[in-house]
């Protein structure tokens, strides 16, 4: 999988947001807030092709967690990114 290069980390009032437009007419703007931990990851696999396996290792070597616990949590925001659009097709 890859982040779809179409969306940019942004800060906004010391936040870091990645903004989603609406498409076709849609009024549907989103903004979607990244916490430490997601703005890292997103970093890191950003430009890149990944599988939940790199995750899990980032968070493994970044913060030193369990790995049992890193690959719930890499699956956790590999879900999530595909829920809101944000992957490359």
């Amino acid at each position: 999988m890859r982040i779809s290069s179409k969306y940019k980390v942004r800060d906004m009032a010391g936040q870091h947001v990645v903004i989603i437009q609406g498409r076709n007419g849609e009024d549907m703007t989103r903004i979607i807030s990244l916490n430490e931990t997601s703005l890292y990851l997103w970093n890191g696999m950003y430009g890149r092709d990944f599988e939940v396996s790199d995750v899990c290792d980032s968070l493994v070597s970044g913060y030193g967690i369990d790995r049992t616990l890193a690959e719930k949590d890499a699956r956790a925001w590999c879900d999530k990114l595909k829920e809101c659009g944000l992957l490359a097709e």
